[in-house]
């Protein structure tokens, strides 16, 4: 099969083959994937056990031989019936690759999971097919177009100027991968919009020019510079929202190159892995689609050509990972918990303070009671216009830099960092220790894409 060979040629780069092993057209391919020197991942629709059934003895022998040679073997359908797992197997085929190679006779599928199903799949997703008559061996090309279409948000990571500092000494994981990290950080940190303190401003701003029209009215203040001084909050509240709507293409960029950092930790993290760990395989993020499968494809090449020891992934992992993780959440609820009960406290302050002075108010009027002037334009009429409105700036500061949500997830995300390390620790085999790094990485790459979300729907708004 000159397939292969055309599709390198025409779209450079490093390659992963993914296929059964059935009798035929796959084993062709896997052969010719083996042969370039590929990295070659097995999915196979049933259970070993099951689908050797639909071998003769020798060509299950060829296939287990194939199999020993894999990478990495995924099986799709462990408890369901044999056609559910073969039409299975052939849509997580397609799901997970970029180009679909397939070898038709361009009749209707024979049964379930058939040739004509998963390429009419394929088409229907807009991924690139290419068609090999079984017949006459002539090629069809279907969406081909897509074929080198470049992800405009991993060529603008690419082109990010690099950063000053480099990783010193032997870092694990491709050094490559080490310098995209720091360039990507860096840009997020000279890329920070500090969006939440723009949204406070203008929140800020109108509390300022409230408290100054109630004084106006309370003391009968008739000094020409207050309407002036109030329109003037008002303007600057405007040119903040302004502001805001003008960064949104600088706001896109920080969300992205944060992103790119907060993965391409994750998947350093997980470099000594006998296997590419799965971290990015439910994620469909286009900000970021290029940069995971770049991430996978390298460590999948990686795990077989650089293995790592079980004892020194460990040491790695939870120095490098899991205890530098816990100190940064304990660093950011130290931050955020002072702020938190600072604002709650003058929420709670300040519509204390607004009910005694409206309950005096309320007494004075029913009681036919005049007190001092000072107390009418004051407790009668200041501050009950002014605590309201300070009590619901407090609570919009608290939900502007979602304190309650941020403090409660950095708890969580600590005692589960340490229930990690424990887990890991006692960890005897490779099976043990990948299902608890997934875990652990999952959850961490969770609380990223919350943070991806809450910062794009303040984007948007």
């Amino acid at each position: 099969m000159a397939a292969v060979t055309e599709l390198r040629r025409e779209a450079p780069g490093d390659w992963i083959g993914l296929s059964s092993v059935a009798a035929g057209s796959d084993q062709l391919f896997v052969q010719q994937v083996l042969d370039q020197g590929l990295s070659w991942h097995a999915i196979l629709p049933l259970p070993r056990a099951q689908f050797r059934l639909d071998f003769t003895p020798f060509d299950w022998t060829v296939a287990e031989g194939f199999l020993a040679r894999a990478d990495h073997v995924r099986v799709i359908g462990e408890n369901e019936s044999r056609e559910d797992g073969y039409l299975d197997c052939g849509m997580e085929t397609v799901n997970d690759s970029d180009v679909l190679i397939a070898l038709w006779d361009g009749l209707p599928a024979r049964g379930k999971g058939g040739t004509a199903e998963v390429v009419e799949y394929a088409s229907a997703l807009g991924k690139p097919v290419l068609i090999i008559d079984a017949a006459t061996f002539a090629v069809r090309k279907i969406n081909w177009d897509a074929l080198n279409q470049n992800e405009d948000s991993l060529v603008e990571l690419n082109r990010l100027p690099d950063a000053a500092a480099v990783p010193a000494g032997e870092p694990k994981g491709p050094r490559n991968i080490h310098l995209f990290l720091q360039k990507c950080d860096a840009a997020a940190t000279r890329r920070a919009p500090q969006f939440r303190r723009l949204i406070a401003s203008t929140v800020v701003l109108h509390v300022v020019a409230t408290v100054m029209a109630a004084a106006a009215l309370a003391y009968e203040m008739h000094s020409a510079s207050l309407p002036w001084i109030k329109l003037i909050c008002l303007m600057g509240a405007l040119a903040v929202a302004i502001e805001l709507r003008r960064r949104g293409h600088s706001n896109s960029s920080w969300v992205r190159c944060r992103l790119a950092a907060e993965f391409c930790r994750s998947a350093i993290a997980t470099w000594g892995l006998p296997r590419a760990a799965p971290l990015f395989q439910d994620l469909n993020l286009p900000v970021v689609r290029g940069l995971t499968r770049s991430l996978h494809i390298l460590h999948s090449r990686s795990a077989v050509a650089d293995p790592m020891s079980m004892a020194e992934f460990k040491q790695n992992y939870i120095a490098q990972r899991i205890d530098d993780q816990i100190a940064y959440y304990q660093r950011q609820e130290g931050r955020a918990l002072p702020q938190f009960a600072r604002l709650k406290m003058g929420f709670w302050v300040s519509t204390v303070l607004a009910i005694l002075s409206t309950f005096v108010y309320a007494v004075a009027r029913t009681w036919d009671y005049e007190p001092a002037e000072w107390v009418v334009s004051s407790v009668f009429h200041f501050l009950p216009i002014t605590l309201p409105v300070v009590a619901a700036a407090f609570i919009s500061l608290i939900s502007i830099n979602d304190l309650q949500r941020r403090v409660a997830r950095y708890r969580e995300m600590k005692y589960m960092l340490i229930d990690s390390r424990n887990q890991v620790k006692f960890c005897e085999t490779w099976n043990s220790l990948e299902r608890v790094v997934l875990k652990t990485e999952r959850a961490l790459l969770q609380e990223v894409l919350e943070w991806h979300s809450i910062t794009s729907f303040s984007e948007s708004h």
